[in-house]
């Protein structure tokens, strides 16, 4: 005898199953969770839940791809469509979706927001309608039973922890349509691997995350010094020291020019009379130049112009100070932090960087794109690479190409950092004393040098200085993905308590820090007037 339900009963489970339907076609996924959580609590049958779900999923491919289908012609009759997309490049593109269709129609269906475009131009391009369609309906077959199973069962599993349930199923969800899609891809899988990466090496931290447990010892030293903001006082000659903000231009002039690379200050104005100031010092350079902001931090705003037109450009972008140079080939560059104690008479070299530039070499095969994502390092900033060389992001380098991704030789701009003390030696060392002391009320700090040769530069000669930073440069060998934290730690503590010391020096000979209002006043001042382009190399 067969059990019928009553007419109450099952017309409310058709109304269920309606909204279920409805649901699906706001957020598929979304709602499979909700109706696997319903499932959990016992408020719906799974029954109820996994015929709403897949009827609403079907339904929803099938009149996405029939919008497709009875517009399309009209779209593709468009003129900036034909010029755009020929018959002979629609006929290749429904080929190959046409080929592919098994493939493309799972991924899609574990990439949230890929389903409509999908099926959206398979129906423009009327591709194997029946096949298709048929790939469809069996991915959602596969699909919508695991999520709202998955779902149901891990809810009903954890149901005696009471409020945590709901959270945790969150979690679940966030990793069944965010993070297991990733997985089916190899750039998804790269982009996983990079994230991972991000949370295992300190390098890539965000800076108050890795300079938080410095919070403590500078507390230390503060009571030890007997003052806060002592170590502003650390280089006299610079604005605070060297905080924030400081004029790269008025720095280098105080430095021996024949150590320099030749630099010309570009300041507010009109952009006529800017230009002006670039064509003169051209009478003299020739390209490529480097343009970089006069007041930024950590290498924002680089670019390298290679005509006038770049030149205008940039400078457009970029309407506050900004400084330029011939660009010097390298093809080596290095960060030596130096100090030197207030009345001693040498000064010593702390560390040396070695900053190794990104490349990649093609294949003949990949995109540049997919040489980043499947490199290990470089992934890690791949969205930064990418924005950076978006016009080129798809173009396949040939076999043995070798394409630069950055130039500017800061971390975060996407360069190595490695530990420098192969490079030192004595005579390095004098000659980096020899320069310091050139800049009277200069005592702590950071040369940014590029040199032509190893055996040179050990040497002390065959280099050239392309900025100098004051207190708050970093002694960025504590960089080195070789390195333990707490060997970076361990450096990066020596180095404020030379700041500290240096500055209690020199507060002794007459020299006043600045207060902390003063230091928040120019922070302030800093980071609401400053207009960086993104336009960096």
């Amino acid at each position: 005898m067969i059990d019928y339900l009553p007419i109450g009963e099952a017309a409310s489970v058709w109304a269920i199953i309606t909204a279920i339907i409805l649901a699906t076609f706001v957020n598929e996924d979304l709602t499979c969770v909700a109706a696997g959580l319903l499932v959990a609590t016992g408020k719906v049958d799974v029954v109820t839940a996994l015929v709403g779900c897949f009827a609403g999923i079907v339904l929803g491919d099938f009149a996405v791809w029939l919008l497709g289908w009875f517009g399309g012609w009209r779209i593709l009759r468009w003129r900036f469509v034909q010029r755009l997309l020929p018959e002979t490049r629609i006929a290749e593109m429904s080929r190959v979706l046409c080929e592919r269709s098994r493939s493309t129609v799972f991924v899609s269906r574990l990439i949230p927001g890929t389903r409509v475009p999908l099926f959206l131009t398979a129906g423009i391009l009327g591709t194997c309608p029946y096949r298709f369609l048929a790939w469809g309906f069996l991915a959602a077959l596969v699909w919508t039973p695991l999520l709202v199973f998955t779902v149901a069962f891990t809810g009903a599993s954890l149901s005696g922890l009471g409020w945590l349930v709901f959270p945790l199923v969150g979690i679940l969800g966030f990793l069944l349509l965010k993070v297991v899609p990733q997985l089916f891809t190899r750039i998804g899988r790269a982009k996983l691997l990079a994230s991972l990466a991000k949370i295992r090496r300190y390098e890539f931290w965000p800076a108050w995350l890795f300079y938080l447990p410095l919070a403590p010892w500078y507390l230390w030293l503060s009571i030890r010094y007997r003052s806060f903001m002592v170590w502003t006082a650390a280089n006299p000659a610079i604005p605070a020291g060297g905080v924030v903000g400081e004029s790269k231009d008025a720095i280098l002039s105080h430095l021996p020019s024949e150590w320099i690379v030749p630099t010309v200050l570009v300041p507010r104005g009109s952009i006529d009379e800017r230009m002006t100031i670039m064509r003169s010092a051209l009478e003299s350079w020739t390209f490529p130049l480097i343009l970089k902001p006069n007041a930024a931090q950590r290498g924002a705003g680089v670019k390298k112009v290679h005509d006038l037109v770049d030149v205008e450009k940039y400078l457009h972008a970029n309407p506050d100070d900004v400084i330029a140079q011939p660009f010097h080939p390298g093809p080596f560059e290095a960060g030596i932090f130096y100090y030197r104690i207030p009345g001693e008479a040498t000064g010593t070299i702390f560390s040396i960087t070695d900053k190794v530039f990104p490349v990649v070499v093609g294949d003949g095969q990949s995109t540049l794109r997919e040489l980043i994502w499947n490199h290990p390092r470089y992934r890690t900033q791949a969205k930064m690479f990418l924005e950076r060389h978006e016009a080129m992001a798809d173009s396949i380098l040939a076999d043995g190409e070798r394409f630069a991704l950055a130039l500017a030789g800061n971390h975060c701009q996407g360069t190595l950092f490695r530990d420098g003390s192969h490079l030192m030696t004595l005579p390095l060392e004098a000659a980096f004393d020899r320069i310091a002391h050139a800049f009277n009320g200069f005592f702590v700090g950071r040369f940014d040098v590029r040199y032509r040769s190893v055996e040179e530069f050990r040497n002390g000669t065959g280099f050239a200085i392309i900025e100098l930073n004051g207190a708050t440069s970093e002694s960025t060998n504590l960089y080195d993905p070789s390195w333990s934290l707490l060997r970076a730690y361990r450096v990066l503590f020596q180095q404020w308590s030379l700041l500290f010391r240096i500055g209690h020096a020199n507060r002794r000979r007459g020299h006043s820090p600045i207060n902390l209002w003063k230091l928040a006043t120019l922070l302030h001042h800093y980071y609401t007037t400053r207009t960086v382009s993104s336009l960096a190399d």
